[in-house]
Protein backbone atom coordinates (compact mmCIF):
# COMPACT_ATOMS: atom_id res chain seq x y z
CA UNK A 1 0.00 0.00 0.00
CA UNK A 2 2.61 2.79 -1.07
CA UNK A 3 -0.71 4.85 -1.97
CA UNK A 4 -2.51 6.86 0.71
CA UNK A 5 -6.16 7.80 -0.30
CA UNK A 6 -7.67 10.68 0.62
CA UNK A 7 -10.08 11.65 3.57
CA UNK A 8 -14.23 11.15 3.33
CA UNK A 9 -15.16 14.71 1.85
CA UNK A 10 -18.29 14.05 3.64
CA UNK A 11 -17.04 12.93 7.61
CA UNK A 12 -13.54 13.52 7.04
CA UNK A 13 -12.99 9.99 8.06
CA UNK A 14 -9.29 8.80 7.48
CA UNK A 15 -10.08 4.88 7.16
CA UNK A 16 -11.24 5.00 3.01
CA UNK A 17 -10.73 2.31 1.06
CA UNK A 18 -11.27 1.42 -2.61
CA UNK A 19 -13.89 -0.71 -4.28
CA UNK A 20 -13.46 -1.01 -8.20
CA UNK A 21 -13.41 2.43 -9.51
CA UNK A 22 -14.88 4.07 -6.43
CA UNK A 23 -13.35 5.64 -3.26
CA UNK A 24 -15.64 4.13 0.24
CA UNK A 25 -16.00 5.56 3.99
CA UNK A 26 -16.79 2.99 6.37
CA UNK A 27 -17.57 5.14 9.23
CA UNK A 28 -20.39 7.13 6.83
CA UNK A 29 -21.30 5.26 3.78
CA UNK A 30 -20.44 7.44 1.38
CA UNK A 31 -18.86 6.79 -2.06
CA UNK A 32 -16.82 8.75 -4.71
CA UNK A 33 -14.92 8.64 -7.84
CA UNK A 34 -11.34 9.85 -6.67
CA UNK A 35 -11.08 11.58 -9.78
CA UNK A 36 -13.71 14.06 -8.99
CA UNK A 37 -12.38 14.45 -5.47
CA UNK A 38 -9.51 16.05 -6.71
CA UNK A 39 -11.37 19.45 -8.21
CA UNK A 40 -13.87 19.60 -5.77
CA UNK A 41 -11.01 19.97 -3.44
CA UNK A 42 -9.03 22.90 -5.11
CA UNK A 43 -12.13 23.77 -6.05
CA UNK A 44 -13.33 24.90 -2.55
CA UNK A 45 -11.52 28.60 -2.97
CA UNK A 46 -14.87 30.86 -2.19
CA UNK A 47 -16.17 29.82 -5.43
CA UNK A 48 -19.51 29.41 -5.47
CA UNK A 49 -21.37 27.38 -7.75
CA UNK A 50 -25.22 26.69 -9.07
CA UNK A 51 -26.95 23.44 -9.27
CA UNK A 52 -25.52 22.73 -12.80
CA UNK A 53 -21.63 23.98 -12.01
CA UNK A 54 -21.66 27.25 -13.62
CA UNK A 55 -19.84 29.79 -11.33
CA UNK A 56 -22.45 32.46 -10.01
CA UNK A 57 -21.20 36.70 -9.04
CA UNK A 58 -22.31 39.27 -7.51
CA UNK A 59 -25.75 40.95 -10.09
CA UNK A 60 -26.13 37.61 -11.43
CA UNK A 61 -29.68 36.20 -12.37
CA UNK A 62 -30.84 32.58 -11.27
CA UNK A 63 -33.90 30.64 -11.64
CA UNK A 64 -35.15 28.31 -8.71
CA UNK A 65 -35.13 24.65 -10.04
CA UNK A 66 -37.02 23.05 -8.15
CA UNK A 67 -40.54 24.16 -6.06
CA UNK A 68 -39.43 25.15 -2.22
CA UNK A 69 -41.34 25.48 1.06
CA UNK A 70 -40.86 28.92 2.64
CA UNK A 71 -42.22 28.85 6.38
CA UNK A 72 -45.45 31.23 7.28
CA UNK A 73 -46.57 30.77 3.63
CA UNK A 74 -49.07 28.84 2.48
CA UNK A 75 -47.81 28.37 -1.51
CA UNK A 76 -43.76 28.82 -0.58
CA UNK A 77 -41.51 29.46 -4.34
CA UNK A 78 -42.25 27.46 -7.89
CA UNK A 79 -39.47 26.24 -10.21
CA UNK A 80 -39.22 28.61 -12.59
CA UNK A 81 -38.61 31.50 -10.47
CA UNK A 82 -36.27 34.06 -11.16
CA UNK A 83 -34.16 36.11 -8.54
CA UNK A 84 -32.69 39.20 -10.17
CA UNK A 85 -29.29 41.11 -8.88
CA UNK A 86 -28.37 38.19 -6.33
CA UNK A 87 -25.26 38.90 -3.54
CA UNK A 88 -23.06 36.18 -2.43
CA UNK A 89 -23.05 35.67 0.84
CA UNK A 90 -21.20 33.68 3.70
CA UNK A 91 -25.01 32.36 4.97
CA UNK A 92 -26.16 30.40 7.82
CA UNK A 93 -26.61 26.31 6.86
CA UNK A 94 -25.46 26.71 3.44
CA UNK A 95 -27.45 29.60 2.38
CA UNK A 96 -25.23 31.38 0.09
CA UNK A 97 -27.29 33.54 -2.16
CA UNK A 98 -29.06 36.54 -0.48
CA UNK A 99 -31.64 38.00 -3.24
CA UNK A 100 -34.91 39.39 -3.26
CA UNK A 101 -37.95 37.65 -4.62
CA UNK A 102 -41.02 39.02 -6.27
CA UNK A 103 -44.35 38.14 -4.01
CA UNK A 104 -41.84 37.17 -0.97
CA UNK A 105 -39.40 39.49 -0.80
CA UNK A 106 -35.44 39.80 0.75
CA UNK A 107 -34.22 35.67 1.53
CA UNK A 108 -31.15 33.63 1.16
CA UNK A 109 -31.27 30.64 -1.15
CA UNK A 110 -28.88 27.73 -1.35
CA UNK A 111 -26.87 27.57 -4.50
CA UNK A 112 -27.70 24.00 -5.28
CA UNK A 113 -31.59 24.62 -6.03
CA UNK A 114 -30.86 27.20 -8.42
CA UNK A 115 -29.18 27.75 -11.85
CA UNK A 116 -27.76 30.64 -13.54
CA UNK A 117 -30.41 32.24 -15.77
Amino acid sequence: MAETLPPCPECSSAYTYEMGALLVCPECGHEWSPASAEPAGGAEDGVIRDAVGNVLADGDTVTVIKTLKVKGSPSGIKAGTKARNIRLVDGVDGHDIDCKIDGFGPMQLKSSVVKKA
